[in-house]
C-alpha cells in the first residue's frame, strides 16, 4: 500500500457461522495494524466482568437506544435474546473520512443493514467451515452443551445460506492459511481504484 497516496477507509465484515474461525481471524487482522480498528457496538445488555466502556462496548439503556435507532444514528441494529445491539455511526464514517478501516463482527442482517447505510465502502468476507461435520466438531470440542450445539447447528444453516451475497468467501480448512487468505483480501482492497482518493493529484504531479 502507497501510504503517500491518501485513501477512504473501508468497512469490513467477516460474518460466519460460530465455529468456523471468525473470532481468530478478525483478531489476526485487527493485531498490530494501526490503520485497523474494530467497531465498538452500543449495546443495552449491562457490562460483564472486566468489560469497559467505550473499549468492549457502549453500555446505553433501553430508552437512549431507540433514540440512537430512530435518530439514524445507528448503522446497524439488533435484538438477540432480548437485547439490542447496534454499530454507532459518526466514529466509523470519521474513521472512514481519515483513511482508517473497521473491523465489524456481525451477522448476515448486520452485513446487509451495513451494506445499505454505506454503500461503497463495506467489503464483505464470509467464512465457510470446511463441512457441517466438522464445524459440529469444533463446537463439541470446545466444550459446548449438547442442546447448545443443536441450536448452533441450526444457526449455522442460516447463516451459511447467505454466504452468496459476501464478496468473498473463505474455506477454513486450515486457519493460517484462512489468516493470509482474509489479509490479501484486506491489502487488495486497500489499493482499489475507488477508494484512493488521492491518486488524482498523485498522477497530476508525476
Amino acid at each position: 500500500m502507497s501510504s503517500e497516496i491518501a485513501r477512504r477507509g473501508l468497512c469490513l465484515v467477516i460474518a460466519a457461522p460460530s465455529g468456523a474461525g471468525k473470532s481468530s481471524i478478525s483478531r489476526a487482522l485487527a493485531s498490530g495494524d494501526p490503520l485497523m480498528a474494530l467497531s465498538i457496538s452500543a449495546t443495552t445488555r449491562a457490562p460483564r466482568a472486566g468489560e469497559r466502556e467505550g473499549e468492549h462496548y457502549h453500555f446505553v439503556s433501553e430508552a437512549r437506544f431507540a433514540e440512537m435507532a430512530a435518530a439514524g444514528q445507528l448503522l446497524e441494529h439488533a435484538t438477540v435474546f432480548g437485547r439490542s445491539y447496534g454499530t454507532p455511526r459518526v466514529p466509523v464514517e470519521s474513521a472512514l473520512a481519515q483513511g482508517r478501516d473497521v473491523l465489524f463482527d456481525i451477522d448476515w442482517q448486520g452485513h446487509q443493514q451495513l451494506r445499505a447505510a454505506l454503500p461503497g465502502d463495506v467489503v464483505g468476507l464470509f467464512v465457510l467451515p470446511p463441512s457441517l461435520a466438522a464445524l459440529e466438531q469444533r463446537m463439541r470440542a470446545r466444550g459446548d452443551a449438547p442442546e447448545q450445539v443443536a441450536r448452533r447447528m441450526e444457526e449455522a444453516r442460516t447463516e451459511i445460506s447467505h454466504w452468496a451475497e459476501f464478496d468473498y468467501v473463505i474455506v477454513n480448512r486450515d486457519l493460517s492459511e484462512a489468516i493470509e487468505d482474509a489479509r490479501a483480501v484486506l491489502r487488495a482492497e486497500r489499493i482499489a481504484r475507488v477508494r484512493r482518493t488521492g491518486l488524482v493529484g498523485f498522477v497530476a504531479g508525476l
